[in-house]
């Protein structure tokens, strides 16, 4: 992914177990952001890894 944002958004959801609020907290950014970058990573990840199958 080449967006720090985005990688430490997933980071604090996936590994850290935040919600959307307290990670979009921790970064600085508004929920509505936090949900639209979370949206997107899991899609960019999702076919990072499909394509890898």
């Amino acid at each position: 992914m080449h967006d720090a944002r985005k990688a430490e958004l997933v980071k604090l959801r996936y590994f850290a177990g935040l919600t959307i609020d307290e990670a979009a907290d921790v970064l600085g950014i508004s929920a509505p952001t936090a949900n639209r970058d979370w949206a997107y990573a899991r899609a960019w990840l999702f076919r990072d890894v499909s394509e890898r199958r």
